[in-house]
């Protein structure tokens, strides 16, 4: 009986996808889908639970985040005028880049989908970002980065009282260790950037 309730989810998921794929070839959107909106639309093919949806929801959340401090902590190192803004930028790649990886091996093991490219959110404030430079870089990075850290803790601090998932409860406690240090270190560099 479980087989066969397993096999009509794997079939609708499957029926799930191949409609989603006809219907973004064949629309006139030339532009691409939004790489967080399809990892929703997957979740909610597979997940029937709220508490599951939840959980999914936290994770597509998480990466959107680790990808977006990844892109943005680049652009840093390479925009950068101020050493101490180029090295936060090194750090949230690398940190963020480390989470990623977690949170992938994660995801997998909960089948729930996540953002793989940065999302639409994620490439307006690049767009927003690179626009900008010298001093109003080094700010407008460091401003960046106490704003998301302070947003991200607070999605985080959420999960871990609140997932039903051991494992994904386990992960956002372990993550608010590391986010509050990127904090941290975020309002050391911006301080530094508004002595200039």
């Amino acid at each position: 009986m479980k087989n066969k309730k397993e096999i009509q989810k794997a079939i609708l998921h499957l029926t799930f996808c191949t409609i989603i794929l006809f219907i973004t070839s064949c629309g006139n959107n030339s532009q691409p889908e939004d790489t967080k909106e399809v990892a929703e639309e997957h979740n909610d093919a597979k997940f029937d639970n709220n508490k599951q949806e939840k959980d999914a929801q936290f994770l597509v959340n998480a990466a959107e985040i680790n990808l977006e401090e990844i892109k943005l902590g680049q652009l840093a190192q390479e925009r950068g005028r101020a050493a101490h803004v180029k090295e936060l930028g090194k750090m949230m790649e690398n940190e963020h880049s480390k989470s990623l990886v977690a949170l992938t091996a994660l995801a997998k093991t909960k089948i729930i989908t996540i953002p793989s490219s940065p999302t639409d959110n994620a490439l307006d404030a690049y767009k927003k970002l690179n626009n900008k430079s010298g001093n109003d870089f080094d700010k407008a990075y460091a401003d960046m980065m106490v704003s998301g850290h302070k947003d991200a803790i607070n999605i985080f601090e959420k999960a871990s009282l609140n997932s039903k998932d051991a494992d994904i409860k386990n992960w956002a406690t372990t993550m608010l260790i590391d986010l509050r240090k990127h904090l941290d270190y975020s309002i050391k560099c911006q301080k530094e950037c508004e002595k200039i």
